[in-house]
C-alpha cells in the first residue's frame, strides 16, 4: 500500500503529460482541418496572426503574446511556400509588438505577386496595423478597430518626448531625455517612410504620404481606436463586408487564461434546440481548443510549418493551380 501512494504522484504526473499532448494533438487535427477546408474554398493561402494570454511555465503564469521575430520566422517561411499566383490572406488579431519582426512581415506581404487581404475581425493594433498597410485591402468587421503606428521608445511616445525636448528650454533639459528625443525624431521620420513605402501602389502618393504623418505623428494616443469610417477618411482601402467564415476561424483561438468568460448570452439556435429543454442564460458553449504552453507557431496557421510542406507537393502534382 505504502508503495501505491509512493508512485501515485508520478502517475498524476503521467496522466497530466498525456492529457496535454492528446489535447494537442485534437486541437492540432482541428486547426489544420479548418485552415485546409477554408483555404481550398476561397483558393487562398491563410494566415492568422491570433495574439491572447498564454499561460507559460507549469505554474501558468499568464504572458500576452504580442509580434515578435518567431512570428516573423514562421509567416516568412509560409510566404516563400506560398506560390506568386496564390493570393494571401492574413487574420489579424494582436495588440502589436516590435517593429523589426513587424516590418519584415509587412514588407514579404507588399512583395507577393498575387492579391493580398488583411482581415481584421476585432482588432489590429501598432504594429499590426502596420501589416495592414502592406496589404491590397483591409477588411474590418462592424466596430473592429486598428491604431496609430507612432514608435514608442523606452516606454514613452516618441512624439511626446520630442515635443518636451523642442518646449523645455535646453539649459532645463536633462541629457537623457535629449537623447530619447533625438532617438524618437529618427523613428518617426523612419517609419514614415517604411508606411509610405508600403501603402505605394496602393493609394496615391499624396495618400500615402498623408495618412502614413497622421499614423506615425503621435495626433493621437497609441491606443487610440481608428474605426471604419475614420479609416476611410485617412485615405485606406478599406471594405467592411467580413465573411461569416472568417470570424467562425476566431473560435479556434480562444484565451487559454480566461477560464470563465464575463459575457452571458443565448443564441436562437440554443433557445429552438429540444422542445423539452429549457434555455439557461447562463450557460455558453465554447468551441476549439486553448493553445499549449510553448506554442511557438500559436499565431500561424496552417498550425505545423510541415504541413506546407505537404500542400507544396500537391502542388507540384499540379502547377500554380488551385483545386
Amino acid at each position: 500500500m505504502d508503495g501505491l501512494w509512493g508512485i501515485l504522484p508520478i502517475l498524476l504526473i503521467l496522466l497530466f503529460i498525456f492529457s496535454r499532448q492528446w489535447a494537442a494533438s485534437q486541437r492540432h487535427a482541428q486547426l489544420i482541418g479548418a485552415f485546409s477546408r477554408l483555404q481550398k474554398k476561397r483558393k487562398s493561402r491563410i494566415i492568422a496572426i491570433v495574439h491572447r494570454q498564454e499561460p507559460m511555465g507549469l505554474l501558468g503564469i499568464p504572458m500576452l503574446r504580442y509580434i515578435d521575430l518567431n512570428d516573423a520566422e514562421d509567416v516568412l517561411d509560409a510566404v516563400r511556400r506560398t506560390p506568386p499566383n496564390k493570393p494571401l490572406e492574413f487574420i489579424l488579431h494582436t495588440p502589436g509588438g516590435l517593429v523589426l519582426p513587424a516590418l519584415q512581415i509587412a514588407r514579404a506581404i507588399k512583395a507577393h505577386p498575387a492579391r493580398t487581404t488583411v482581415f481584421v475581425p476585432h482588432y489590429a493594433m501598432s504594429g499590426g496595423t502596420l501589416l495592414a498597410l502592406a496589404a491590397d485591402e483591409i477588411v474590418l468587421s462592424q466596430h473592429a478597430v486598428l491604431g496609430p503606428i507612432d514608435p514608442q521608445i523606452g516606454g514613452l511616445p516618441a512624439a511626446s518626448v520630442l515635443r518636451v525636448a523642442q518646449e523645455k528650454p535646453i539649459q532645463n533639459t536633462e541629457d537623457y531625455t535629449l537623447v530619447l528625443a533625438d532617438v524618437g525624431a529618427m523613428a518617426i521620420t523612419q517609419l514614415q517612410r517604411a508606411a509610405r513605402e508600403l501603402l505605394s501602389g496602393t493609394v496615391s502618393d499624396n495618400a500615402a504620404i498623408s495618412i502614413a504623418e497622421q499614423l506615425s505623428s503621435g495626433r493621437w494616443t497609441h491606443d487610440y481606436p481608428i474605426h471604419f469610417g475614420e479609416a476611410r477618411e485617412l485615405g485606406l482601402n478599406v471594405r467592411e463586408d467580413m465573411p461569416q467564415e472568417i470570424l467562425d476561424l476566431m473560435t479556434l483561438f480562444p484565451d487559454s487564461v480566461r477560464r470563465q468568460s464575463g459575457v452571458k448570452y443565448v443564441t436562437d439556435e440554443a433557445r429552438l434546440k429540444g422542445a423539452g429543454e429549457a434555455a439557461n442564460p447562463h450557460r455558453v458553449t465554447m468551441t476549439g481548443y486553448a493553445p499549449q504552453e510553448g506554442a511557438r507557431s500559436f499565431s500561424f496557421g496552417p498550425w505545423n510549418p510541415k504541413d506546407l510542406q505537404r500542400e507544396a507537393r500537391d502542388e507540384k502534382r499540379a502547377p500554380w493551380r488551385d483545386n
